[in-house]
C-alpha cells in the first residue's frame, strides 16, 4: 500500500514544529520556558463577551448546526466593524462569510480558485498557511518581497512577464506576519491598478489590523475605488480582542471570491458554534475600549522588549505593528543559522522562539519573537539571554 500520499510529498518538515517539540519536552520536565514563539494572546477576552457566550449556551435551541457563512447578525456586525473603521460598504449578505478563522478562510479560499499547476504570488518570508494553503491545491508558488518597495514592484512585474503560467493570485499581509512591516493607502491604490491590469484576484491578510504603534491607523485595500473588483480581505478576532482560541474570523469583499468561498464551506463545515459567534457579535457591536487597551499593552511590551533585550546584547528592531518583532540574529552568532539559535536560546536560556526560516527561506538569519507574555517575563527573558550572549562571548551594552 502506498504511504506516500501526493499532498504530503509536498509539504515539508515543519522547521517550527521542531523548537515546539523541544519546549514541550523541556517544560514536562518542570523547566520554566518563557515562550515568545508562537503568537498565542495571553490577555482574555472582553468580560461582556463571556457573558454572551454563557448567556446564548444555556439556550436549548443553540447547540445545534449553525450556517456555514455564518450567523446573519454576525455578518451585519463585521459589516458595520468596516463602516466604522474605514469607511467601507460592504453587503453582509454578498460580500461577507465568516470563517473559523483567518487561517481557515485563507486555505479554503485557496482550495475553492485554484487549479493544479496554477501559479501563485505570495511575499517570502510569509506565514505558512499563504503559501501551504496554495500548496495543498496544487499550485505552484512564486515568491516576491515582503519589503514594499521598488524591488516588489520590479518582481511583481518579471512575474508576470516571465511565468508560466501566468499567476492568478498574489497574497498580500500588512502589518505582516512575521515581518511586522506596514504600507500605507498610496500602496494599495497602486496594487489595485496593478491587479485590475493584470487580472490578478488580491487575498489581503489584515489580521493585525488593530495592533499598530505609530499614530497611523492601519488601511484597508478595500478603502481603495475598485478594490472590490479583485480583492477580498482576512480579518480575525483572535488579536483585537484576544480571542484567538475562538477561531472566529471573516473574508469581506470581492462577491465572486466570497462566493466560491461560501461555496466550498458548504460542503465541508457547518460555521463556528452559534453561542460563540453570538459573543463575537458582542465583542464587535459592544464597549471598543478593549481594542485601545490591547494596543498600549503591547505597545509597552515593545518596548519594554526592545529597551531589556538591548541592554542584554542583543538589539532588535522596534516593530511599528503586530504582536512580533522581526529579529536579527546577533552577528557575532549570524552563521549558527536561525533554528540553531531558536534551539540554543531555548537550551541554555529557556527562551522560545521562532527561527525565522520557518517562514521562507528569507527569513534565514532572524527569528520572531512574540510579545505574548508580561513585562516581567519579558525582563526576566531578557537576563536568561544576556547569560547565555555573554557565554558565547557576545557583550552586552549595560550590567
Amino acid at each position: 500500500m502506498d504511504t506516500e500520499f501526493y499532498r504530503m510529498k509536498r509539504l515539508p518538515p515543519y522547521v517550527i514544529a521542531e523548537v515546539n517539540a523541544m519546549r514541550a519536552a523541556a517544560r514536562a520536565e518542570g523547566r520554566d520556558i518563557i515562550d515568545l514563539g508562537m503568537g498565542n494572546p495571553d490577555l482574555p477576552p472582553p468580560q461582556h463577551v463571556i457573558d454572551k457566550l454563557c448567556e446564548v449556551a444555556r439556550d436549548p435551541g443553540a447547540h445545534g448546526y449553525s450556517q456555514s457563512k455564518g450567523i446573519p447578525g454576525l455578518r451585519r456586525a463585521q459589516a458595520a466593524y468596516y463602516e466604522r473603521r474605514w469607511g467601507v460598504e460592504v453587503d453582509p449578505e454578498r460580500e461577507v462569510v465568516v470563517t473559523l478563522g483567518s487561517k481557515e478562510g485563507l486555505a479554503s479560499l485557496a482550495t475553492a480558485i485554484t487549479a493544479p499547476g496554477d501559479t501563485i504570488l505570495a511575499p517570502n518570508p510569509s506565514y505558512p498557511i499563504h503559501t501551504f494553503g496554495f500548496i495543498i491545491a496544487g499550485a505552484s508558488i512564486r515568491n516576491v518581497p515582503t519589503t514594499a518597495d521598488d524591488r516588489y514592484w520590479a518582481e511583481l512585474e518579471k512575474a508576470m512577464n516571465f511565468t508560466v503560467p501566468r499567476p492568478t493570485v498574489l497574497v498580500v499581509n500588512y502589518p505582516s506576519n512575521p515581518t511586522a512591516e506596514v504600507v500605507d493607502l498610496a500602496f494599495y491604490e497602486k496594487l489595485v491598478d496593478w491587479a485590475r491590469f493584470h487580472k490578478v484576484w488580491v487575498l489581503s491578510d489584515l489580521a493585525y489590523s488593530e495592533l499598530y504603534y505609530n499614530g497611523k491607523p492601519t488601511p484597508s485595500i478595500l478603502q481603495v475605488k475598485g478594490a472590490k473588483d479583485v480583492a477580498v480581505e482576512f480579518t480575525s478576532l483572535s488579536k483585537t480582542y484576544s480571542m484567538a482560541g475562538w477561531r472566529i474570523g471573516f473574508a469581506v469583499g470581492n462577491q465572486t471570491l466570497i462566493a466560491a468561498l461560501t461555496r466550498v464551506k458548504s460542503y465541508i463545515d457547518y460555521g463556528a458554534f452559534t453561542p460563540m459567534q453570538a459573543a463575537a457579535v458582542a465583542a464587535l457591536n459592544g464597549p471598543q475600549d478593549i481594542v485601545e487597551q490591547n494596543r498600549q499593552l503591547y505597545h509597552k511590551r515593545r518596548d519594554v522588549m526592545v529597551e531589556a533585550f538591548g541592554r542584554a546584547g542583543w538589539e532588535i528592531p522596534a516593530p511599528p505593528a503586530s504582536m512580533f518583532a522581526w529579529a536579527p540574529l546577533p552577528p557575532a552568532l549570524k552563521e549558527m543559522g536561525s533554528l540553531e539559535f531558536s534551539k540554543q536560546l531555548l537550551t541554555h536560556a529557556e527562551v522560545a522562539v521562532a527561527p525565522g526560516v520557518g517562514y521562507g527561506e528569507d527569513g534565514e538569519g532572524f527569528v520572531r519573537i512574540a510579545m505574548v507574555e508580561n513585562e516581567q517575563r519579558l525582563r526576566q527573558a531578557a537576563r536568561n539571554i544576556k547569560r547565555y550572549l555573554q557565554s558565547m562571548g557576545v557583550n552586552s551594552t549595560a550590567a
